[in-house]
């Protein structure tokens, strides 16, 4: 059992089985395999790479960069050579394929459009009608979380991982001065998406269970 636990590959080969079973016996015992069983597939797809993302993103925040102003200079080289550098590979492609299945859920919902106006676009037989609808209400607060979610996306991708390659040495050719105004700036968005996330979490996670 320790040999087993021991290799996470084969540790998350078994989980994903394991929740593969888990899902066969929904679509078995729900409402079969249709569009519904899709969703939740989705959805779930979605919440996992939503948590990889957020658990990175506070990890950085809550530990790493709380942490290394204490760390021995000796000891800093393993961090920024080794466990950042595989941490940040993780959280960008997390936020990467969280906002992609999180797009494609909204779309087989058939929301997307309501969902990124905040509820000026209403779908029709003749196409989009633009105009606020009180009936769309309830979009207005899934698209702010689509929005902060796309805002922190952007963050990850455009601001934060091109800082973190300079201040980190991925990318050579810096002065230390410059290096130092990268990992400033990687912390300073990092932290925004920090502000952001709650609001983003407390608006995704409350339109499921409210209008959802």
């Amino acid at each position: 059992m320790a040999g087993f636990l021991g290799n996470l590959r084969n540790v998350m080969i078994v989980s994903l089985l394991l929740a593969i079973v888990v899902m066969v016996g929904f679509g078995m015992h729900g409402s079969g395999f249709n569009e519904f069983f899709l969703m939740a597939v989705l959805r779930w797809a979605h919440v996992l790479c939503g948590v990889l993302w957020i658990g990175l993103l506070y990890y950085f925040n809550f530990v790493q960069i709380r942490v290394m102003p204490d760390i021995p200079a000796d000891l800093k080289p393993a961090v920024s050579k080794y466990i950042a550098p595989e941490a940040l590979f993780w959280f960008r492609y997390a936020a990467l394929f969280t906002v992609l299945l999180g797009l494609a859920l909204a779309w087989v919902r058939g929301y997307i459009a309501q969902a990124l106006s905040f509820g000026f676009a209403t779908p029709t037989a003749a196409g989009y009608v633009f105009g606020f609808n009180s009936a769309n209400t309830s979009f207005v607060f899934i698209g702010v979380g689509m929005w902060l979610g796309l805002i922190m996306f952007f963050n990850v991708w455009h601001m934060i991982w091109p800082a973190q390659k300079i201040a980190l040495g991925i990318r050579e050719g810096f002065t230390p001065e410059q290096k130092a105004a990268a990992a400033k700036k990687a912390m300073i968005f990092s932290r925004i998406n920090t502000l952001l996330s709650l609001p983003m979490l407390a608006s995704m996670a409350m339109y499921q269970t409210i209008f959802g």
